[in-house]
């Protein structure tokens, strides 16, 4: 039985949702400590496990508030979580619906996984070329459903940044393989971040190549478009690069500390048939934690002074504005 405190609170709440404005951001998105919890809540890998039929209704939800006609006796909550599933699972250029692989969402199981095999597997040759290329694939599908939908890309660049970065990874990996076999075996533990590092400077820029040649589409403040600027491209893509590195970092470089220690324990050379599983477990943690934080390290909303673009878009705005606009706002991507 609800007392009736509460349901005057749940009432009060439902003729609120009705005014409730869904694409407001419900943390200071101008902080760090606000994005953080704004990608804790929208990388939550629980929402991977979310139905397609959910999705669908939260979509029409967030859809419909956005219209002005909540359906009633829909309360605030309701809609903080539909929005947080629209976030996780629609792209926010297109509304589209992004592939389950691709999504932030699935950054933790998927990577922890991939993460854990790389680490474990890194001795010989054909180990370290197959999770390479399945890191890589990974990585691709993950830059191509992040990107900055304004700006397509054809099958063929996709075909192209994709080999380019595996053939990266696999000569970066290999190479550093084969000459560090005599190094000490922690630094031959910490190969495989140097290729998903070196990797990760090739496979975004190229997944994203289209952005760099053609330029991305910038906004005032209210999102009224200004053109298409290369510049921003660069910084946009230059600081999901310095995320996603950031991101496999802690992971990569702890985790081999943590596996040589362990493994000087006698009971752990008894459970060698553990030491994957451990690693995947192990990578999972430091993951649940550095996927919301990299995401954080920059405004996904990103902005950059009017005074910085390329002259001739600088003097197109400066035309039409006048000094009105300062700073032009563009999505990075993730």
């Amino acid at each position: 039985m609800w007392s009736s405190v509460e349901v005057k609170e749940m009432t009060t709440m439902e003729m609120e949702s009705s005014k409730f404005n869904i694409d407001a951001p419900r943390w200071d998105q101008s902080t760090f400590v606000g994005r953080l919890k704004h990608f804790f809540n929208i990388t939550d890998p629980r929402t991977a496990l979310v139905s397609e039929q959910e999705l669908d209704s939260a979509k029409l939800l967030v859809d419909s508030c956005r219209a002005g006609s909540v359906p009633p006796g829909t309360s605030i909550e309701q809609l903080h979580y539909a929005k947080k599933l629209y976030d996780s699972a629609f792209h926010p250029d297109t509304g589209d619906k992004m592939n389950l692989i691709g999504r932030m969402s699935f950054q933790v199981p998927g990577g922890m996984a991939i993460t854990g095999c790389m680490l474990q597997f890194y001795r010989t040759v054909p180990a370290v070329v197959f999770w390479q290329w399945v890191n890589q694939s990974f990585n691709a599908l993950v830059n191509y459903t992040n990107r900055n939908a304004a700006s397509p890309i054809t099958l063929t660049q996709i075909g192209v940044a994709y080999l380019t970065a595996t053939s990266t990874a696999l000569a970066t990996a290999v190479g550093l393989n084969l000459y560090t076999k005599k190094a000490p075996p922690l630094i031959a533990r910490w190969v495989p971040f140097a290729a998903v590092a070196a990797a990760n400077c090739v496979n975004i820029p190229m997944m994203r190549q289209q952005e760099l040649i053609n330029g991305i589409a910038v906004t005032d403040e209210n999102d009224n478009k200004l053109g298409h600027s290369r510049k921003a491209a660069i910084k946009g893509i230059s600081q999901v690069v310095i995320s996603r590195i950031a991101m496999a970092a802690p992971g990569m470089i702890l985790l081999p500390i943590l596996m040589e220690r362990l493994e000087a324990f006698p009971f752990m050379k008894k459970i060698r048939f553990l030491h994957a599983p451990l690693q995947v477990m192990l990578a999972g943690g430091f993951l649940l934690f550095m996927v919301p934080v990299a995401c954080s390290l920059f405004p996904q909303r990103c902005s950059m002074p009017v005074s910085s673009l390329e002259p001739e878009l600088r003097e197109s705005i400066v035309k039409q504005y006048g000094e009105q606009i300062r700073y032009v706002y563009f999505n990075k991507g993730l």
